[in-house]
């Protein structure tokens, strides 16, 4: 198992730091920059700001020096936008808004995913199954820019219930309707893919075996049914996770959340570079440490997979 993860790691090390190089050498060639606007800076003035910035430094040791401010120290610079700021603060400000409501969205959406497609699996054809493939379809074709003004026009402007903004503080008040319209959609595809998965793995050899033993379906289902079902929703957990931690630009903007998906549409409309980056590098380095997690997780549970 070691020799596997030092494996994955020599793989993952290498994609992080060709990220980051891509995502600068990227930001950079977009046309314009963070300091035009439509009425132009004078050269004296725009000279002093790229200095203070190093912008006016050759463009290789600008990739040099913003490399090494990542890999060394993790300081993705200062922000363009935020005067007062750098790209840090910007990241530790939105991110736990982000991280609180996008952990419990993976929650409800995993665990009531994988509950909903084992238990249509085990009674297909019957009227739990068609409620369950009902409910998927019917909630992948609501995605989250969707669910939120219909949550907004139901259960605050019809029933007033809840607030149809803001962030309170994390208050179970304000998490209801975000963790609802970012999860429905992510629940349904799990519950598809659980369920398709539990039916193959029924219909497999081993699991006509065991019931001729004689064993408890309990038993058939936890012990030997569950872990070669849950391979292929593993697969699709570890990006879901990262997603949904990494926050929703719809989420951020609809339900006034103030997460880093809000701070990457504002800075994408005034070209700070360095907060775009640094939430990309964010989230590209999430993916691959969840992906990693998968990898072990797959060897954990199938040992044919450490070969």
């Amino acid at each position: 198992m070691i020799s596997f993860i030092v494996r994955r790691l020599a793989v993952a090390i290498p994609t992080l730091l060709i990220l980051v190089i891509l995502s600068f050498v990227l930001m950079y060639a977009a046309p314009g920059g963070p300091f035009n606007s439509e009425r132009p800076l004078p050269p004296e003035v725009l000279a002093n700001i790229e200095a203070k910035y190093g912008l006016d430094q050759p463009f290789w040791k600008q990739i040099v020096n913003y490399v090494s401010g990542v890999v060394t120290s993790f300081d993705f610079g200062p922000s363009f936008q935020y005067k007062s700021q750098s790209v840090n603060d910007v990241i530790a400000q939105g991110f736990p808004v982000t991280l609180t409501y996008g952990f419990w969205s993976f929650a409800l959406a995993a665990i009531v995913g994988v509950s909903l497609g084992i238990a249509a699996a085990l009674k297909q054809n019957t009227w739990l199954d068609y409620l369950a493939v009902g409910f998927t379809v019917g909630a992948q074709v609501l995605p989250n820019f969707v669910m939120a003004p219909i949550l907004v026009l139901v259960f605050t402007l019809w029933l007033g219930w809840l607030p149809g903004g803001g962030w309170n503080g994390g208050a179970w008040q304000n998490l209801i309707m975000p963790v609802i319209a970012l999860s429905t959609s992510y629940m349904a595809s799990i519950a598809r893919i659980t369920r398709s998965s539990m039916l193959e793995t029924l219909n497999a050899n081993f699991i006509r075996t065991a019931r001729a033993k004689g064993l408890p379906m309990r038993r058939i289902i936890w012990t030997h049914a569950f872990k070669p079902t849950i391979l292929p929703v593993l697969s699709y957990l570890g990006p879901t996770f990262v997603f949904m931690i990494t926050g929703s630009v719809v989420i951020d903007i609809f339900f006034s959340t103030g997460g880093i998906g809000q701070f990457f549409v504002n800075s994408a409309f005034s070209r700070d570079y360095s907060v775009i980056m640094g939430i990309t590098i964010l989230v590209g380095a999430l993916t691959i440490l969840f992906n990693l997690l998968v990898d072990i997780l797959y060897a954990w549970i199938d040992p044919k997979i450490r070969l």
